[in-house]
């Protein structure tokens, strides 16, 4: 049950810092905050619930610095939000071969978000598109008919779609991200493979039983120091859902690679689960290749 030392992880939500100081994380979304402590206090949504949130100092090259972060812990291969900007550009274009791509969607932009992932995908070559619909403005639930568009799209072009699910961690509400909604969306696009990001606590019993119901239902362990994996999800990977159970940090919204990777070894996954989870049920969903 150790964890093994010589697997090419696969990390499925990394990010590439754009600046130190990082002030926009939340901006899309800052008008639904109501609090004064996350306005004027935090500098990331959900900085409550995360402890020494990495800082990275000044640095003269951003994508070079998460690069060498990913070969302390022999990361092979993250992936970032692509922004359509010089980061991402840059990163595609210097580290091909260890980055891949998801596209930020807001399904209140209807067939204009629809034609940017068209496009972006043409140019680009994405491998999942992704929402955060507690973080819409206005807010849309994920079985919402606006999130309709983007489901069909993804299906129609072969991409994954990764959902944040469960709670929020930014005070903003959580109707929008209950895990129920999932079962709506699976049964509508049966050939679209679902991602779940961000724990889908405290219904994370329920994400069990969906992922059992619905073959192309995942979860990923977004935003989760291994030591708080949720034991439903532990379990499962033990048993029944080996193929279903994804690595993905948070490095460096919220976690460092050292405290992920302090906190992995003790993880109760059995042998056979490890590289699965670790590598390949990326390399599957993702269409990464060998």
């Amino acid at each position: 049950m150790a964890m093994p030392k010589d697997i090419g992880i696969i990390d499925c939500m990394l990010g590439i810092p754009e600046s130190e100081h990082r002030a926009d994380w939340f901006d899309s979304f800052k008008p639904m905050i109501k609090d004064a402590e996350t306005l004027k206090q935090f500098s990331m949504p959900a900085q409550y619930m995360f402890k020494d949130i990495p800082q990275s100092g000044a640095v003269d090259d951003f994508v070079q610095w998460t690069v060498d972060e990913m070969d302390r812990f022999n990361i092979d291969k993250a992936m970032v939000g692509w922004n359509d900007n010089a980061t991402s550009r840059r990163a595609k274009e210097k580290f091909g071969d260890r980055f891949f791509f998801d596209l930020p969607c807001d399904p209140n932009k209807g067939v204009e978000e629809v034609r940017r992932i068209k496009r972006i995908h043409a140019e680009v070559g994405l491998s999942a598109i992704s929402v955060f619909p507690a973080g819409t403005l206005p807010q849309v639930a994920i079985n919402h008919k606006y999130m309709f568009p983007l489901y069909t799209c993804a299906a129609e072009l072969g991409l994954p779609i990764c959902l944040n699910a469960g709670i929020p961690g930014p005070r903003i509400p959580m109707e929008t991200q209950k895990v129920e909604h999932l079962d709506e969306v699976c049964w509508f696009f049966p050939d679209l493979k679902v991602v779940m990001r961000h724990g889908a606590e405290p219904w994370e019993a329920l994400a069990v039983k969906l992922m059992l119901k619905w073959p192309n239902l995942y979860y990923s362990t977004s935003a989760f120091a291994p030591k708080h994996y949720p034991k439903a999800i532990i379990d499962y990977a033990n048993t029944r859902g080996a193929d279903k159970i994804i690595y993905a940090g948070y490095f460096p919204m919220g976690l460092s690679l050292d405290r992920i990777f302090s906190d992995m070894p003790n993880v109760p996954f059995k042998d056979e689960v490890w590289p699965k989870f670790l590598r390949e049920n990326a390399i599957k969903v993702f269409g990464l290749g060998a």
